[in-house]
C-alpha cells in the first residue's frame, strides 16, 4: 500500500477564474500544485479528505481544492473509498462536514466514514486514546473496504439520481463546451 500525505498550505494554489477551460479540454489553465493534485487523486483506490473549521465553513484552502480539483462535473471520485473529517473548537463543525461529504457523494465517492471532530484549537486530538482508537477503527474499515469493494447501495442510489438527472443532462445540454467532461467519463468508463 502507498500513502500519499498532502497539507494544503504547502500547494501553489491559484484561485479558479470560472473561464470553464477545464470544461472543454479537460485542463486548467493553470499549471500548479492543484493540477497534480488531481492526478494523484485520480490514480487513488481511496482519499482521506480533512479541513479545519473557520467561521461555520472549510478553509479557504479547501475551498480553492474544491473549485479547481476536477471534483463534481469530471466525476473525479467515482468508485473510490472516501473518509471525510473535520475539526472544529466552538461551533460549525458538522456544517463542514455536510460541505465535504456532499462533494464526494456528488464526486462519485464511497464515503467509508465522517468525522466531526471537536478539538481545543492547536491541541493534538491523538492524545486522547479513546479517539485514537475510533480513529484507527475507522481507518481499518476504510482499508477492508477498499479491499472488498464495499457497496453502499443508499450512497450509490443518491450519486445515480444526481448524476443522471442533474450532472450529466447538464453537460449533455453544454456540447462542445464539455467535451473534455465527457471525454474524461468515456476515458474512465463513467456512464454517459
Amino acid at each position: 500500500m502507498e500513502v500519499q500525505m498532502v497539507h494544503v498550505s504547502d500547494l501553489s494554489l491559484q484561485y479558479c477564474v470560472g473561464c470553464g477551460s477545464c470544461y472543454k479540454t479537460g485542463a486548467c489553465i493553470y499549471k500548479d500544485d492543484i493540477e497534480n493534485l488531481s492526478l494523484s487523486v485520480a490514480d487513488a483506490d481511496g482519499i482521506i479528505i480533512g479541513s479545519p473549521t473557520y467561521a461555520s465553513n472549510v478553509s479557504g484552502q479547501m475551498k480553492v481544492i474544491i473549485d479547481r480539483g476536477h471534483f463534481v462535473m469530471e466525476q473525479l471520485l467515482h468508485g473510490k473509498y472516501a473518509i471525510c473529517v473535520t475539526t472544529y473548537e466552538n461551533y460549525g463543525g458538522r456544517d463542514s462536514t455536510k460541505i465535504l461529504n456532499k462533494l464526494l457523494l456528488y464526486s462519485g465517492a464511497k464515503i467509508s466514514a465522517s468525522i466531526a471532530l471537536r478539538n481545543r484549537f492547536n491541541k493534538n486530538p491523538m492524545e486522547d486514546i479513546r479517539l485514537k482508537q475510533r480513529i484507527e477503527k475507522i481507518v481499518n474499515s476504510f482499508l477492508e473496504d477498499i479491499v472488498k469493494r464495499r457497496r453502499y447501495r443508499i450512497q450509490g442510489l443518491i450519486h445515480s439520481i444526481i448524476f443522471r438527472m442533474g450532472i450529466q443532462p447538464f453537460v449533455k445540454r453544454k456540447g462542445l463546451e464539455y467535451e473534455g467532461v465527457i471525454k474524461h467519463w468515456k476515458d474512465n468508463n463513467i456512464v454517459c
